[in-house]
């Protein structure tokens, strides 16, 4: 089947199966805190500082993802279909590779790996069982955003989509079974949860890889999973290494904050867990916008048609902020309520409201960021969300949180804050950034048309 072409794209075609597939992730992981919270707080607060680790692992693997992802975008438009296959095998090999290291890291420095995290020593019975299932699996994620991600640049978001349900039957019932123990299944808690995670995602790569030898127009050449190419390999890292950079600049900067937050306890871990795992609903719009204008952009710009790039960014961030303030204050409104779906520890009910609100302010700031650095990547503009991601979030996020937490005593009150200053300041920053059109100079993909 023939790809979709950049004439063939429309924003909302691309965004909304992107919308379903990140709130079926979103929903896996609130169904695993859901469940594991009728198990104990303990376990949830374990499992929250685990996947702290662990998120910084996907960046990792989302360096490929990224750059390969946008470089394919930009063949496509420039009608380069040979090299975007070419592209999308080199992007494999080399993530499968880069998976198997890091997987083989987390299963035997696990819990190395979480002592440098501060956790509780009544926490690593909970953790490290985790942190060596999920994380000795990683290279199964590896492959499973790569090739989620190249299969969505040929304009099949729905199938990602179809996938990620799946993989979410299949982790709430495995979840089921080893937390709840029906059947005379054993009731293997966290290592339950973990299991199924590993299993459901697994099955989920098969599937998706038949997908996208299904879906590709033309043979993929699979000889160059053992010989890649290796100016495709500079293209992915030129694009992908800085992208990455922002990435792990931001979630090395949480875990940072994570530390300072285990110095108020572990009711503060889970408060910080459930309280997220709300406020992800939140801009779970803004992602999926951010990712489908990546796309869109992307085969905009191979094609050179940059004034429609241009205007298709600005759209999009207008979309984001005023969607993402009203459900900011939807959440606020009920924000006892859903936070009464994990617990009804009164302290946690309190604090997680105080910060629900708090996103009123928090959540429009970072759609610039999740908008328009999606639309800069595309375009070739990589370093300046680098540079500028690298300079807020140390220079101002981690030591603004530790101040206002920790000397001054308020808490994740004042964490809550400090999030709110980075996010606004770099965001404007990347508007800035996007009016300027320099971004129009970095396009970097002949195309071959023109």
């Amino acid at each position: 089947m023939k790809a979709k072409t950049k004439n063939s794209l429309s924003l909302f075609a691309l965004t909304w199966p992107i919308f379903i597939e990140i709130l079926l992730h979103m929903l896996m992981g609130n169904a695993d805190t859901l469940m594991l919270s009728q198990y104990s707080d303990d376990s949830v607060a374990a499992v929250g500082v685990a996947n702290q680790i662990i998120s910084i692992v996907i960046v990792m693997f989302g360096f490929v993802a990224t750059g390969s992802s946008i470089v394919i975008a930009q063949l496509l438009g420039a009608e380069e279909e040979l090299q975007a296959r070419q592209v999308v095998v080199t992007s494999l090999s080399v993530n499968l590779l880069f998976g198997a290291v890091l997987s083989l890291v987390m299963l035997f420095f696990s819990e190395s790996l979480l002592s440098v995290m501060n956790l509780p020593d009544q926490l690593m019975i909970y953790a490290v069982p985790y942190l060596q299932l999920v994380g000795g699996f990683s290279f199964v994620q590896a492959l499973l955003m790569t090739i989620g991600a190249s299969i969505r640049c040929y304009g099949f978001t729905k199938d990602a989509m179809y996938v990620t349900i799946g993989i979410n039957i299949l982790n709430v019932l495995g979840n089921y079974l080893f937390i709840f123990g029906p059947f005379g299944f054993p009731v293997l808690g966290v290592t339950g949860v973990a299991i199924s995670t590993s299993v459901s995602r697994t099955i989920g790569v098969i599937i998706i890889a038949f997908l996208l030898l299904k879906r590709i127009d033309g043979q993929l050449p699979i000889d160059l999973f053992f010989r890649p190419v290796k100016k495709h390999i500079k293209s992915i890292l030129k694009i992908g290494i800085p992208s990455a950079g922002e990435h792990l600049s931001y979630n090395t900067s949480q875990m940072a904050i994570m530390y300072f937050i285990t110095m108020l306890g572990t009711e503060a871990i889970t408060t910080k867990v459930y309280t997220q795992n709300i406020m992800m609903f939140i801009f779970l719009f803004s992602v999926s916008l951010g990712q489908g204008t990546q796309i869109l952009i992307g085969h905009l710009v191979g094609a050179r048609e940059v004034s429609k790039a241009y205007k298709a960014c600005l759209r999009s961030l207008r979309y984001a902020m005023i969607i993402s303030f009203m459900m900011a204050g939807v959440v606020s409104i009920f924000s006892v309520q859903l936070l009464g779906i994990f617990t009804d520890n009164p302290e946690i009910l309190s604090l997680g409201s105080s910060l629900l609100l708090l996103t009123l302010i928090l959540e429009p700031g970072r759609s610039f960021n999740l908008v328009v650095i999606s639309s800069l990547r595309a375009a070739g503009d990589v370093r300046f969300p680098v540079y500028i991601g690298i300079l807020s979030m140390w220079g101002i996020s981690v030591p603004l949180s530790y101040i206002l937490g920790i000397p001054f005593g308020y808490g994740l009150i004042g964490v809550w804050v400090a999030f709110c200053v980075d996010e606004w300041l770099r965001g404007l920053l990347m508007l800035w950034r996007w009016r300027s059109r320099v971004w129009e100079r970095m396009i970097f993909v002949e195309n071959r048309a023109g």
